[in-house]
């Protein structure tokens, strides 16, 4: 028996499902799913990445979801769609080998930034595609997919409009109501309301849910900006965002009106000016000086723009704080601007730089005051205007910790419209008129640990943090060819205290453990699982005792064969 089309809509599902990003602030990845259960066709919207510390995961280069669920059903996948080239929406494409056939779809700059990516990884630039905005559209599979220009702190940022027959959607990416951006889309409330007439589900940013002031526009920086150049007598480094163009090209613009030139610090920072210029987004920026020159000029005429200002450890600014970066050392009498606001889980490194800076008599210049630096996620009041602008029958809050997307919820209630909580792994039915949760799929993180990807579970993260907090102590045995233990052990431990009260720790634990060899039965020495089990339990029982740590226990078991 042949469907009739109004029984097959009914029999479709048409589903979201963050699996990254909604519940957290980065490691942004969002599915959209339609189809028959099962079968359903999906596109992938964003592939981004968080940032490792060294109290949680040291050692970790990079943060990305877990996409076990979207690699089981890649063939089922027609695309993945980037709103913008952050990291946090860019930064996994390429390190997952099984969707790296699966072509991508982007605006002109987040294309030339992930081609160059794709390019050092190894990956094919060819699946990119480059996609005009609305009111343009490309049809895959059951999906119409419009990229619709939004104003944020990076060039060509989009939200998308996806259609099906049963439903339209608007995923916001990152997003602000600027109509004066210095660069990128300004706001344009007409556009917006044209391309999401008769909307179904709003999926909104709510990052700054909670901020009462509407963010000021990037073009308001200039003035301050100018102001605070031109009052300071030493050099003066300005810490952001690499990817914020607007905000470097605000900066250099200050600098140059202060009569100072202007020095890039950092290789992501050199490398965005670059695709900025080859792209035509920045067509007149200052021309800038090396690190040498700068050192040859009056540090009254010297402006930095620096990497590093969210703390990492490796950037420009942080080596500035430490003691000096490709030459440039800081020093009573400078300034350090941060023009940018710190991500909730830097703020430990961040305080560190400003301390570190404060010690040299370095005066730091914050932006808690709003003077020099904008956000580019909208207010509580612009997304309030949003909800009433677009009128959606269904409000999904997205992109945030568990406490933004709660009151996001809130206020989408107070506002008078339905709304529905999805966090990771929140498999929501959007097909019908009432948003519903169908399943819990399973979700979480993977690290990227120097070249390889390690799940959250597999114990390496673990076990250098349980070294970090109690060190690390190395056993080595010999049972000879009859099965005897030999009357030496060699001991080595890392990240405890060598010398304690009663005497050397290593000798200590050697002579505990050769005790408790002592006392074993025969089965035990055969048997190596067993006899590293006494072993590590003498270990970590000596430590306790003596300075009240448990620490790692590696045991290395060496047994003699005769061949005679």
């Amino acid at each position: 028996m042949n469907l009739t089309e109004s029984e097959k809509m009914r029999k479709d599902q048409f589903f979201y499902l963050p699996l990254g990003g909604a519940g957290e602030i980065g490691m942004n990845c969002y599915v959209y799913g339609f189809g028959e259960k099962g079968k359903e066709s999906l596109i992938v919207v964003d592939c981004g990445v968080a940032f490792p510390d060294s109290e949680t995961t040291p050692g970790v280069d990079l943060i990305l979801p877990n996409l076990d669920w979207l690699i089981q059903r890649r063939d089922q996948i027609k695309g993945i769609f980037l709103t913008h080239a952050h990291e946090d929406h860019i930064g996994a494409v390429g390190l997952f080998p099984e969707l790296s056939k699966i072509p991508i779809y982007a605006r002109p700059f987040t294309a030339a930034n992930v081609k160059r990516k794709l390019l050092d990884r190894g990956g094919d630039e060819e699946i990119v595609h480059i996609i005009d905005p609305y009111p343009n559209s490309i049809t895959l599979g059951p999906f119409e997919i419009s990229f619709l220009p939004v104003s944020h702190s990076i060039p060509e940022s989009s939200g998308l409009i996806i259609q099906t027959n049963t439903g339209k959607v608007f995923h916001t990416g990152d997003f602000k109501l600027d109509k004066t951006p210095v660069l990128g889309d300004p706001y344009d409330p007409k556009l917006w309301k044209a391309a999401c007439e008769n909307l179904d589900i709003l999926v909104c940013d709510s990052t700054n849910v909670s901020v009462k002031a509407a963010a000021k526009s990037e073009k308001s920086l200039k003035k301050d900006l100018v102001k605070l150049i031109k009052a300071q007598n030493g050099m003066v480094v300005a810490t952001t965002f690499a990817s914020n163009l607007a905000r470097l090209k605000t900066l250099a613009d200050a600098a140059i009106l202060s009569d100072r030139s202007i020095v890039l610090l950092g290789r992501a920072m050199r490398r965005m000016m670059e695709l900025a210029l080859e792209s035509g987004i920045i067509k007149n920026f200052p021309n800038v000086i090396t690190p040498k020159q700068a050192l040859e000029l009056p540090r009254s005429h010297v402006f930095i723009l620096s990497t590093g200002s969210q703390g990492e450890r490796r950037a420009a600014s942080a080596q500035l704080s430490n003691g000096k970066y490709q030459g440039i050392v800081l020093s009573e009498g400078d300034t350090f601007l941060f023009s940018s606001k710190t991500i909730p889980g830097n703020e430990v490194s961040v305080n560190k730089i400003i301390n570190n800076l404060t010690e040299k008599k370095v005066n730091v210049v914050e932006s808690e005051d709003g003077l020099y630096h904008v956000s580019g996620h909208a207010s509580r009041s612009e997304i309030t205007d949003v909800h009433n602008l677009l009128k959606p029958r269904i409000i999904i809050p997205m992109h945030g910790e568990a406490r933004h997307l709660r009151a996001h919820q809130l206020l989408a209630i107070e506002n008078g419209f339905e709304s529905i909580l999805a966090a990771n792994g929140s498999l929501i039915d959007i097909s019908k008129d009432k948003a519903s949760t169908l399943a819990q799929i399973e979700s979480g993180r993977v690290y990227l640990d120097g070249r390889i990807l390690v799940g959250a579970n597999s114990g390496v993260v673990r076990d250098r943090l349980r070294m970090s907090f109690s060190g690390h102590v190395s056993i080595n045995i010999i049972v000879d060819e009859d099965d005897e233990l030999l009357d030496e052990v060699w001991v080595q431990s890392h990240g405890l205290s060598k010398n304690v009260v009663e005497g050397s720790l290593d000798v200590l634990i050697e002579e505990t453990v050769l005790s408790s060899l002592k006392l074993l039965e025969d089965e035990t020495i055969l048997d190596d699982e067993k006899l590293e089990k006494v072993i590590v339990r003498s270990v970590r029982g000596i430590v306790l005792e003596l300075i009240n740590k448990k620490p790692e226990v590696t045991v290395l078991i060496n047994r003699l064969v005769s061949y005679v």
